[in-house]
């Protein structure tokens, strides 16, 4: 048995794609700029928000673009966000008889009213993300989250994420990280990362050595 689970937020945990692919679109067209089709917006689902926002508008007017989704998600992400059906029954099994942690890259100020609207809070030893006035590298938040769960770098406490960030922060951490495709990154991304096991669905979770 691990010492830990650590889970990954959007795409793992929460389905959060309308509210955050809308409330990007409502962000790019307060500033001018033109909608975006849903399916091209889902890769900026996951990463922190100021890398795919240069990507859409340039650095110059990227913190702007921050502000103006921000203003909109701290509603409609309680309004639009879902639990993906089957992980509450993951996070019953795996949390019987060891401690769980998220580590995001959403921030804390929108993680924790979403996880206790969802009913999630009580699952997790530990909930950790980046502050929201600071760009925050996942490695980092995932040390963090180790730390207190009282665990060092390289302990048996796999990374459960949908993207290569997720990937990469786990292995920077010595941790395995099982990818997951009911997210929004690809098997393709996640086997060029280097996870270490891919699964296809929550189910999936019971049956690895976790």
């Amino acid at each position: 048995m691990t010492d830990a689970v650590v889970f990954d937020l959007d795409g793992v945990l929460l389905d959060s794609a309308r509210a955050i692919i809308g409330c990007i679109n409502d962000a790019l067209e307060e500033l001018g700029e033109p909608r975006r089709p849903p399916a091209d917006l889902r890769r900026f689902v996951g990463p922190p928000l100021a890398d795919g926002f240069t990507e859409l508008v340039g650095p110059e007017r990227a913190g702007e673009l921050v502000v103006a989704y921000r203003t909109r998600y701290a509603t409609a992400s309680l309004e639009l966000t879902t639990v993906f059906p089957g992980m509450v029954a993951v996070l019953e099994e795996l949390g019987a008889d060891r401690p769980l942690a998220v580590a995001t890259s959403k921030p804390l100020a929108y993680t924790k009213p979403l996880c206790d609207h969802l009913g999630l809070t009580p699952y997790f030893a530990v909930i950790e993300g980046p502050s929201i006035a600071e760009i925050e590298p996942k490695t980092d938040t995932l040390r963090r989250a180790l730390d207190a769960l009282g665990l060092a770098p390289g302990a048996d406490a796999p990374m459960i994420g949908d993207r290569l960030h997720d990937v990469e922060a786990a292995h920077a951490n010595g941790l395995r990280c099982v990818g997951v495709l009911w997210g929004f990154g690809t098997e393709e991304e996640l086997r060029a990362a280097g996870a270490d096991a891919i699964v296809a669905a929550p189910a999936d979770l019971s049956a690895l050595a976790l």
